[in-house]
């Protein structure tokens, strides 16, 4: 608050203290910032409660973010933010605020509105720079780029979109001419997907007067408007790009079209997981600001999460960086700048900070690329851990707000043994000058010189150097995964088995980059281990890369697959080969059509590393080897002969498990070092994901009908026994109270079968926080859907499962529990051509769970006939509803074709649910319904299955019910009544 002692001699009341009462105490920024969390009608009617109530609540930039979060469709601008805001509440006429002058109130002077203001009707075509100190260059050859630029400073080239037809066709009104229908996306402060169309964007940016307006920022602009990509090419200098190897819808975001008004812009970052990129202007000039890796300008703020090492980066928007911090710089800490004119490329080596200010309307593409020079960069940004992301972003400034001289003194007194005292905080922030900050900024520009000439001193943007921060403890499989990173951990793995194939002459570079994301080196010691104890061949050059996207190490070997169990840790990974393994002894007792369809199991054991050196012990699933007795995972009276580790015990971990934060694990801590693993027969033939696009209509249907075969085996095979004092054990575990959570809704547990009780309750503990978690994952998720799934998740399972009074009084359920493989995905099938011998034992790049030498494409066997011949990975098992099975199957393997579902019930032929004639179902008609059942596993389940489906059903984002996605994706299985 600001006192004008002036106003105050002519007579003038200070407003401010009686108009906002108790809420005087906070600062106006506070108080805006409060205001922002209410509907627009409550921001309506607060502004009628006084004076100065009344100013804050008609400031346009609160108006702009109310609109924006309410935003359900394409934006259309109508004039002012408020305006837009009333005319989405839909409010009739007579409410419609009449058109008359805005009152103004002597009395109240304030400093963060006057700036804010200022900030959004300043104009910049009288704004003088001083040259440019980026170098600019025209005929650049591919040699001088690679050797002077690449890899290590910026570079303005002209003349290379000079045969663009952009280069002149690229206007405002040439491309409203052709695409003013055309919605593009917008860029904006928020997770929502804005679209605009141009028509409508360009009415925006003539009527506007916002600090940080609004721009297209599309990187599906070639989807939606594909004649643009015809109108430029990508120059000679950035073409080699290692993303290539991947299909253009599993490519993470590469490309935008950049259109945006005066004043816009970019604010400070670095580009995602490190890339280079270059940025060609057609329209306008646009001013550009940049800092090498490691040097966080004046301003910024770094967060780095410690847990899964997501960076978020608290900046003011370009204008205010310009307007308020720029000026305060030396002339040595000022960043390397330029003005970017029509024509000019700029390109922004790999993890330079930048800031793009629009001085004119502008209109731009770009595109970020992997390449030779910056590939290690980019898996070491993969990587999971934060010490190593919070270097790459502030450089030695990650160590924290403390002394700078003592971390200067603890790091390179030995380069190879750091001190990370100072990082062992929940979130990891490199503060330099809080954004919001009103200047007195005394001293500001000293403090940054002395931060910067640390940076200086000892930071060095080296691989070698950065790579040293990684948390060698946490390995690619196991650990959190970033959700800032540009693509998933599955994706990432994919990517680097196709790079492996596809360029082989880069092998020695693909292996370095391995070793960072995926602990590569580590795990070819622990496969190199177990083929030497089972006198197995040692790995080949070719075999010494994990495969596949799947969540553990897996290799292919001339005649063997061998898959290191690591995923979710110690715990998770023994119950998963102990289930797998008792399934595969059940499966042969049972003598199951299925075996025909399951690799064979040649041998299980488990691999530890103790005083520096490895030691393997066979184990079959049965008694608890010493090593796992000594690990405490398991209680002393469960030390058991059998299966201790197989399906019933699997259960109770599940369900202790269910519910519980990502991060936390379950027992497992002081227990790294240990990993069981599995040796199988390698199956002849491809997965199903490298051949799909190679299947005809006739063997897809025969998929569908095999799927069915198999699924209807694995849901027949008997159960193992239960021990009933195994799930004594846990009865307390089950009486432990819940926070939040309705017990009484479950049938007494003395009244219900044992399995059935577990199966609830892990139910219930997995919508304990459903809404929370869909928040996390939120965009494709609607969130007026998010809103509404406590009340569309039943509050009683039993119902959902059908339960019904049987005899002795036990609670009993129609729909029997029983082996579900949970996990049968597009690589997870595997298929064999039938018509020729394509492969053979003998060669052993023609058979491969992953991949054969073609990298997945066609390689002239199109037209040939495909049959599936094994259904693999069986490490996921468990027991619950068969109903569940059908979930990857539909989404991920039919990809959401209904014709596809129908033709596998066919053959499946087993009830989802059998019910007597005379009973009828409680609790109204939903639960009478499959869909229903299976829409509410999809809502539970621990992966984002409802991104999915709202990826293949797009049209389902604007659903306005769960019951309206429901019966979309799942409705034909309500006409499915199966054989009894």
């Amino acid at each position: 608050m600001e006192h004008d002692p002036q106003a105050q001699a002519l007579g003038f009341r200070d407003r401010r203290a009686d108009a906002l009462g108790d809420l005087r105490v906070l600062p106006d920024e506070t108080v805006c910032a409060i205001l922002e969390f209410l509907t627009p009608r409550d921001v309506a009617r607060l502004a009628c409660v006084s004076s100065v109530m009344y100013i804050l609540c008609n400031e346009e930039p609160l108006w702009m973010i109310l609109c924006l979060r309410t935003l359900n469709g394409p934006l259309q601008y109508k004039g002012s933010w408020k305006k837009t805001a009333m005319y989405l509440e839909l409010l009739p006429i007579e409410f419609e605020e009449p058109c008359k002058k805005p009152l103004h109130f002597d009395g109240f002077n304030s400093i963060f509105l006057y700036r804010r203001l200022y900030r959004s009707h300043t104009t910049l075509c009288g704004f003088s720079f001083d040259d440019s100190t980026v170098e600019r260059k025209k005929d650049l050859s591919l040699e001088e780029f690679y050797h002077q630029y690449e890899a290590k400073k910026p570079v303005l080239v002209t003349g290379l979109a000079d045969t663009w037809p952009a280069r002149h066709a690229w206007t405002t009104d040439q491309l409203l001419l052709n695409y003013g229908d055309t919605a593009f996306k917008i860029s904006q402060k928020s997770s929502r997907k804005i679209l605009m169309k141009f028509k409508d964007y360009v009415s925006y940016m003539k009527l506007q007067h916002d600090e940080d307006p609004l721009y297209i920022f599309d990187d599906k602009f070639g989807e939606v408007a594909p004649g643009l990509l015809k109108d430029y090419s990508v120059p000679h200098l950035f073409q080699e790009d290692f993303f290539d190897v991947l299909d253009r819808d599993e490519r993470p975001p590469f490309r935008w079209l950049i259109i945006g008004p005066e004043r816009s812009g970019a604010s400070w970052h670095v580009d995602p997981a490190l890339t280079s990129a270059w940025n060609t202007l057609l329209c306008g000039r646009k001013r550009w600001a940049l800092y090498p890796p490691g040097r966080v300008p004046l301003g910024v703020t770094v967060h780095v999460n410690e847990e899964d090492g997501d960076v978020n980066v608290e900046t003011p928007s370009s204008l205010q960086w310009w307007l308020d911090f720029y000026p305060l710089l030396a002339d040595e800490d000022k960043p390397i700048e330029c003005t970017q004119l029509p024509g000019e490329t700029i390109f922004v080596p790999s993890g330079w900070w930048h800031c793009v200010l629009n001085l004119e309307t502008t209109i731009a593409v770009t595109q970020n690329f992997v390449n030779s020079k910056n590939f290690e960069f980019v898996c070491l940004d993969m990587a999971p851990g934060y010490h190593h992301k919070g270097v790459c972003r502030a450089g030695l400034l990650a160590f924290g707000e403390g002394s700078f001289e003592d971390a200067d003194k603890n790091i390179f007194s030995d380069e190879h043994n750091f001190n990370y005292s100072e990082l062992n905080r929940k979130e990891k922030r490199v503060r330099i000058q809080k954004p919001g900050d009103e200047p007195n900024f005394e001293g500001t520009g000293t403090r940054a010189s002395e931060r910067y000439n640390m940076w200086k001193q000892g930071f060095s943007y080296d691989i070698n150097f950065l790579a040293m921060f990684l948390d060698k403890e946490r390995d690619h499989y196991n650990s959190p995964w970033s959700l800032g990173n540009c693509m998933g951990q599955r994706e990432m793995r994919e990517w680097l088995s196709k790079l492996w194939v596809g360029k082989p002459g880069m092998r020695e570079l693909i292996w370095k980059g391995a070793c960072l994301a995926l602990n590569a080196d580590k795990w070819l010691e622990c496969l190199a281990e177990i083929c030497a104890f089972h006198d197995l061949p040692s790995p080949t050059d070719d075999d010494r890369l994990p495969v596949g996207m799947g969540s553990n190490p897996v290799y292919l070997m001339e005649d063997h697959v061998i898959k290191i169990f690591v995923e979710g840790g110690l715990e998770a990974s023994i119950y998963g080969l102990g289930t797998e393994l008792e399934f595969y002894s059940l499966l042969c007792k049972a003598n199951s059509p299925l075996k025909k369809y399951v690799p064979d199991v040649l041998a299980s054991g488990i691999l530890y590393l103790e005083n520096g050196s490895y030691t393997v012990v066979p184990w079959d699933g049965k008694g608890v080897p010493d090593v796992i007795a000594k690990s405490n995972l398991i209680p002393e009276k469960c030390k058991v002969d059998g299966y201790p580790f197989g399906l019933w015990s699997k259960k109770q971990f599940e369900y202790r498990k269910a519910g519980m934060p990502i991060h936390e694990s379950i027992s497992s801590a002081g227990c790294t070092g240990i990993w069981p693993y599995i040796v199988t027969k390698r199956c002849k033939g491809k997965i199903f994901a490298h051949v799909r696009d190679q299947l005809s209509w006739e063997d897809t249907l025969s998929l569908a009908s095999f799927l069915g075969e198999q699924l209807c085996n694995l849901h027949l095979l008997p159960l193992p026994p239960l021990n009933h004092s195994k799930i004594s054990d846990t009865e307390q575990h089950l009486e432990l109270p819940y926070s939040d959570c309705r017990m009484e809704v479950v049938p007494n547990k003395s009244n219900i079968q044992a399995e059935l009780e577990i199966f609830i309750r892990t139910l219930m503990k997995m919508k304990k926080d459903v809404s929370i978690r869909l928040s996390k994952w939120g965009d494709p998720i609607p969130n007026t859907l998010i809103e509404k799934v406590d009340e569309y998740i039943p509050d009683d399972f039993a119902k959902l499962l059908n339960t019904f009074e049987g005899e002795n009084d036990l609670y009993k359920v129609w729909k029997p529990c029983s082996w579900i493989h949970s996990d049968i995905m597009d690589d997870n099938i595997f298929m064999e051509s039938s018509s020729v011998n394509l492969h053979s034992s003998e060669n052993a790049e023609g058979a491969g769970l992953v991949d054969d030498g073609s990298n997945g494409h066609d390689d002239g066997l199109k037209g040939k006939s495909w049959c599936p011949s094994h259904i693999l990975d069986f490490s996921n098992l468990s027991l619950g509803d068969p109903i569940s099975d059908l979930i990857p199957i539909y989404l991920d393997v039919f990809r959401g074709d209904p014709s596809l579902l129908k033709h596998f019930l066919k053959s499946y032929k087993l009830p989802f649910r059998r019910m007597p004639q005379h009973e009828s179902v409680e609790g109204g008609d939903k639960f009478g319904r499959l869909s229903y059942l299976a829409m509410c596993y999809c809502i539970l389940h621990d992966d984002n299955i409802l991104g999915a489906i709202f990826g293949i059903w797009k049209e389902l984002r604007t659903a306005k019910s769960w019951e309206e996605v429901e019966l979309t994706v799942w409705g034909e299985l309500n006409n499915y009544k199966g054989f009894p």
